[in-house]
């Protein structure tokens, strides 16, 4: 698997994570604080959560597809993006899974 198929994970894993928790203070901010401005702030930030959570679903199911994972691995890493800091645990943790078998086009070296 090639690095860049991570990379692209990783950023829309952290764009996605960002953006919800920021969603996720709007919201409080409109509904328990009662704030104007956050009206106008949740509907730009929803919207663009919306369509880069697309790209996250994409770039997270090719990802998947390639490390030839399970089904159930595959819904947990899609679902991810949905709970507000769960993509950044789960990155985490698919990082460093994936990272040994990530080659980044240097020749392997034997270990000995």
């Amino acid at each position: 698997m090639k690095k860049s198929v991570l990379t692209r994970y990783r950023v829309m894993a952290y764009v996605t994570g960002v953006l919800l928790v920021a969603l996720t203070i709007g919201m409080i901010g409109k509904y328990a604080l009662e704030l104007d401005a956050a009206d106008d702030f949740t509907q730009v930030v929803s919207i663009a959560h919306g369509w880069l959570y697309v790209l996250y679903l994409i770039f997270a199911f090719d990802l998947g597809s390639k490390a030839k994972w399970p089904v159930k691995k595959q819904l947990w890493v899609l679902l991810a993006g949905t709970v507000p800091t769960a993509a950044f645990f789960v990155e985490r943790r698919i990082s460093r899974e994936l990272e040994a078998q990530v080659e980044d086009g240097a020749p392997e070296v034997a270990k000995a």
